[in-house]
């Protein structure tokens, strides 16, 4: 499959051919949602935390004695059935949130996510962005210029560069709807998140590279 590829003025320079390994795979809904509630699975914190019995501040003391005071016989102030005692069954950051997915799957899903990008023109390859200074207005104007040649809509776009550019990074990460992602970092919660991917051209050979080869290895 072809698509056309544009300069930072937002016109057209000529086309790519884009790997059907990749790029045209049919889709799962399945696997894509289970994809996805797996890495959002994998990136939960568990951050709450309850202190039991153990962690409450007081001490081992015996209140009172077992018997003869009337009261009801207790062995310590931080029962969980006192005020200010241990909670018990409460939330611990030592939960372990993470689920497993045979690499193989997680890898089609991501094929599958670029694919569906790829037929709803979502897609759009970029031959370079050169900035002079790492300015966020300068970076606004490319980037507007190549949304306007393009015809590109939505709000949300994510940036795939080749290698580590700090003049881009720098000068997009104010931007709340720009997100800008290494080739050989992509996830499918990104990708899908995004209303159109815009793609540094350099990039395609780094995300053949880097996921058919796991792909193949995999086999």
């Amino acid at each position: 499959m072809k698509v056309s590829v544009y300069n930072q003025k937002g016109e057209v320079v000529g086309d790519v051919e884009l790997n059907s390994k990749i790029f045209e795979v049919k889709p799962n809904t399945h696997l894509l949602a289970e994809a996805v509630r797996i890495q959002q699975s994998n990136a939960r914190g568990g951050l709450a935390h309850t202190k039991n019995r153990g962690e409450v501040s007081g001490g081992g003391k015996k209140p009172w004695k077992q018997k003869g005071t009337g009261k009801a016989r207790v062995g310590s102030i931080r029962s969980p059935i006192w005020r200010h005692g241990g909670i018990t069954f409460g939330p611990r950051s030592t939960r372990n949130w993470e689920l497993k997915i045979n690499k193989k799957a997680k890898t089609q899903a991501l094929f599958m996510s670029l694919s569906d990008k790829v037929k709803e023109n979502q897609f759009i390859v970029v031959d370079q962005i050169v900035l002079d200074n790492p300015k966020t207005k300068d970076f606004v104007k490319v980037f507007n210029t190549i949304k306007t040649g393009a015809k590109l809509t939505g709000k949300k776009q994510l940036l795939v560069t080749p290698k580590k550019d700090d003049k881009l990074v720098r000068s997009s990460r104010n931007l709340r709807e720009v997100t800008s992602i290494l080739a050989s970092s992509l996830n499918i919660l990104d990708v899908l998140k995004a209303d159109t991917m815009i793609v540094l051209k350099d990039s395609l050979p780094v995300i053949e590279k880097t996921y058919l080869k796991k792909a193949a290895n995999k086999k």
